[in-house]
């Protein structure tokens, strides 16, 4: 199968991918007892229909479980994640064991009849995988309750750009991030802006060398975040812009959020029709409407500067002491203390603010999409810390 993730992409190409992952989507509510691990690849029994001269008939399906799968499976059948992720690596035998023992139980046949030593798992269980266009193996992508209710990347994106359409509001998408996890879109809106003074005096963005007293303008945005295998909620995260680095912070605790929880599904082949899909994308849109109204405003925009300049001109006389002890306190590994302790310097500003834009300045270069959205969602908080 073709990379069905992207790092950075525009939103062109993040469209197409997420119509080619819909194209492969394959989502099945099976009983424990239906699943198979045989060499550390899942076998779901009658998981695909396929067309034979005797007309259609159902085959099993095999699925090979990425990292997210396997956390799934590990924390339904409470084993240590570590364990199962070894045991693939180095022991698919004893994954197979572990896993079909814990699903399909274990009895034993004596002359006076069958003990049951461990009944089998009573429970269903969502698959959501994809399946290989080229026939063979698939991809399980999660393991998940069948109480999960999916909210698919591209009906997400669609509704929530349709309630910014109907808004009126222009905007822009940035960049989007699509990881095994998660959907990222960042959407902006750079003309409702205010004056930020305060916030990027004496700042230098470390891209180009622009200045923020020269230049210090931010804008709206902000960022749909959407997990199709049970890594998060479906949410968008309110951010302001700063313009000369397009640094972006964030301020989740304000964000949209609705939880992928929903009423029990039944057993089989899950397949939403479009007039499902069509219902969903309304629905989303009509809940998302206020949050983009809310977000892509000017007030919100200065309010949001205001909380942010209280604490920013925080001085720090001891950078490298300070940041490190900083990026400790937030969980940053040290590769990124040093990447954020080296934007600080370039940045030029001695204070809490320039903590703050060194972070979100960073993330810009992280990789991985998920450290990256961690670095600038506690890149606000790192100035409460240097507060106290």
């Amino acid at each position: 199968m073709t990379a069905l993730n992207t790092r950075n992409a525009s939103y062109d190409e993040t469209i197409a991918l997420l119509r080619e992952r819909q194209a492969v989507t394959h989502d099945l509510v099976v009983p424990a007892t239906s699943i198979r691990s045989r060499d550390a690849v899942l076998h779901i029994k009658d998981a695909d229909q396929m067309l034979t001269l005797g007309g259609v008939t159902t085959v099993d399906g095999a699925y090979r479980p990425t990292v997210v799968a396997d956390e799934g499976i590990a924390t339904k059948l409470g084993m240590p994640v570590a364990y199962l992720r070894k045991l693939r690596h180095e022991a698919p035998d004893l994954y197979d064991a572990n896993v079909n023992g814990w699903l399909k139980g274990r009895t034993v046949h004596r002359a006076e009849g069958i003990d049951v030593v461990r009944p089998a798992d009573q429970r269903s269980f969502m698959l959501r995988t994809f399946r290989n266009p080229d026939g063979g193996e698939g991809i399980a992508r999660a393991f998940l309750s069948d109480r999960y209710d999916v909210v698919d990347d591209l009906d997400a994106l669609v509704a929530v750009l349709g309630a910014v359409r109907d808004s009126g509001i222009d905007i822009d998408i940035t960049t989007a991030d699509l990881t095994d996890r998660n959907m990222f879109v960042r959407v902006t809106a750079p003309q409702v802006q205010t004056r930020a003074a305060d916030l990027l005096k004496d700042y230098r963005s470390p891209f180009t060398g622009e200045s923020g007293t020269d230049n210090p303008v931010v804008f709206a945005g902000f960022e749909i975040r959407n997990s199709e295998v049970g890594c998060g909620a479906f949410s968008i995260v309110p951010m302001v812009i700063i313009q000369i680095c397009r640094n972006g912070v964030t301020f989740t605790k304000e964000a949209f959020r609705k939880v992928h929880l929903g009423a029990k599904l039944d057993q089989g082949v899950i397949q939403a029709s479009a007039e499902t899909r069509r219902r969903n994308v309304e629905l989303i849109k009509a809940q998302t409407a206020d949050a983009v109204r809310t977000f892509l405003n000017r007030e919100y925009v200065a309010d949001k500067v205001a909380e942010l300049e209280r604490n920013a001109g925080i001085a720090v006389t001891a950078p490298e002491k300070q940041v490190k002890a900083v990026c400790k306190k937030l969980a940053f590994t040290e590769a990124e203390a040093d990447g954020i302790l080296g934007h600080f310097v370039k940045g030029g500003q001695l204070n809490a603010g320039g903590v703050m834009n060194a972070i979100t300045s960073f993330s810009q270069t992280v990789d991985n999409a998920e450290r990256a959205r961690h670095l600038d969602d506690a890149a606000a908080e790192s100035m409460l810390l240097l507060a106290r």
